[in-house]
């Protein structure tokens, strides 16, 4: 059929293609913005209360081009960050980090900080929840790694050993997150198996 702008009618099966390709086509945001739109589905559906940890900036120099608009042209870290992400699930305290990586076989250690280990380590030491979430981009898979796994790389390294997790290694130690539509990065899923199953 034909219509009078000249399109044609797109047949039933390609435009439902086409929305999936869509839902899909979203997986090249960065890991931050997929988890901060997990985060907020969870809050609306009133399942968990986790959120992105603000930075601490200690501002030096302040311009005000105009009165009603000020520019920040000078600041600093206040101190080192810990890791990107802390709230409350189902009575627990929740705390972790998100790392993204182009790499294809293997994740590097140098992507982490000692004083973020020494945070997650006090995290799990005071019974709280604690892992990383990794993202490999070229391969659009994302895993969430127990911090517990990611202490023992990480000592590994500290003894003059690999300075880098491997693919293989990660998908055997870590479990995959599924994209999904709403929560995109469902990493509550895992942890209801992990610690309330």
């Amino acid at each position: 059929m034909n219509y009078p702008n000249g399109q044609k009618k797109i047949k039933n099966q390609e435009s439902s293609a086409k929305r999936s390709n869509n839902i899909f086509s979203n997986r090249g945001m960065s890991l931050e913005e997929d988890i901060n739109v997990t985060n907020q589905y969870y809050v609306d559906i009133d399942k968990a209360i986790i959120h992105k940890k603000p930075t601490p900036v200690q501002i030096v120099k302040v311009n005000y081009p105009r009165r009603s608009a000020a520019v920040i042209t000078e600041a600093y870290f206040k101190q080192a960050s810990t890791t990107d992400y802390n709230g409350l699930y189902r009575g627990k305290y929740v705390d972790f980090e998100a790392k993204e990586t182009k790499n294809k076989t293997t994740f590097p250690l140098a992507n982490i900080h000692n004083h973020q280990i020494q945070h997650m380590k006090s995290i799990v030491e005071h019974g709280g929840i604690c892992f990383i979430i990794i993202r490999f981009s070229a391969l659009e898979e994302t895993f969430l790694m127990q911090a517990e796994k990611l202490f023992k790389f990480w000592g590994d390294k500290l003894s003059g050993g690999k300075k880098s997790i491997s693919y293989e290694k990660i998908k055997q130690t870590s479990f995959l997150i599924p994209f999904q539509y709403q929560a995109r990065v469902d990493y509550l899923s895992i942890i209801d198996q992990l610690y309330f199953g």
